[in-house]
């Protein structure tokens, strides 16, 4: 695998966080400016890399491995969404006690941020969101479907194939997203992987994130956290993301998720989709760093 010659050094730290052992991983130190960066689901803190990387400031980047996810711990009692909202106010007392916060995040942890943002807009002076905008809408009719399937899968938790080698998970990475370079999927696969001693090459993060998720998305909740945020949002999409045909909103009810944030501005970002961390990080860092203040 080629190295990156311009791949900045990144240090792992542990915490004690509300019970479990969370692997936080940063890039730079202080007297540097702190910016979060949230992962999204089934992702890493290392997949940040490439973003870093095209920083042009210097920053005192803080990205955690969520519950579950990466070198993290896992929890055995399952992953709910108030959880990850308790962690991240673990980490900011940790890291930013008393001021409020720089935070960038994308898809699961841009919801993270989002809903934080309004549940304690004290708590954050900037919230980058990358494509975090909510999962699909719906009716309170699929509820009995969606407890039973909870239920099966708590009865029969679903489990990861192993890979024979880093080369087999980084060929599956590039499938689910083929603007992913070679060089940046081997990079990935040993993040996203470990190797046993048997041989075989498994995913890190815990298997369980793979359950149907016992409650329905309620857009109507966060939309109302989101008219609380107070702080300048700044919404980004990849414009080949299939993350709006997965929503099916129609316009006006998109509208309604991205006019629920007083302050917002909204970019683009072209020849990207998802995962334009991976895909377009210089473009993502550029707008990143005009959106957040200067020191």
């Amino acid at each position: 695998m080629r190295h990156f010659a311009a791949m900045k050094q990144s240090e792992s730290h542990f915490h004690v966080i509300r019970g479990l052992r969370h692997h936080v991983r940063t890039w730079g130190a202080p007297p540097a400016p702190r910016l979060f960066l949230l992962h999204g689901w089934m992702d890493v803190s290392a997949s940040f890399q490439f973003l870093v990387d095209a920083f042009s400031r210097e920053w005192h980047v803080i990205a955690p491995d969520w519950r579950g996810f990466g070198l993290t711990e896992w929890c055995r009692e399952g992953y709910w969404f108030p959880d990850y909202y308790a962690d991240l106010e673990a980490l900011l007392e940790i890291y930013e006690p008393g001021a409020p916060a720089l935070v960038v995040g994308h898809s699961m942890g841009g919801v993270v941020a989002g809903m934080y943002g309004g549940i304690r807009p004290e708590r954050m002076r900037r919230i980058a969101m990358l494509e975090g905008l909510g999962l699909a809408r719906r009716p309170a009719s699929e509820a009995p479907h969606r407890y039973a399937d909870w239920l099966d899968a708590v009865r029969d938790p679903p489990r990861f194939r192993p890979y024979a080698s880093f080369g087999e998970v980084a060929d599956r990475l590039r499938r689910d997203n083929p603007r992913l370079t070679p060089e940046r999927a081997g990079y990935l696969a040993r993040h996203w992987a470990r190797q046993e001693a048997s041989g075989e090459v498994v995913l890190v993060s815990d298997p369980r994130h793979k359950m149907v998720n016992a409650y329905l998305f309620r857009i109507d909740e966060a939309i109302a956290c989101w008219q609380r945020v107070t702080a300048p949002v700044l919404l980004v999409a990849g414009r080949q993301s299939n993350i709006p045909r997965r929503m099916k909103d129609t316009p006006a009810e998109f509208a309604a998720r991205v006019n629920a944030f007083r302050d917002r501005r909204v970019a683009e970002i072209d020849d990207c989709g998802h995962m334009m961390h991976l895909d377009q990080p210089r473009r993502l860092a550029a707008l990143i760093e005009a959106f957040m203040p200067e020191p």
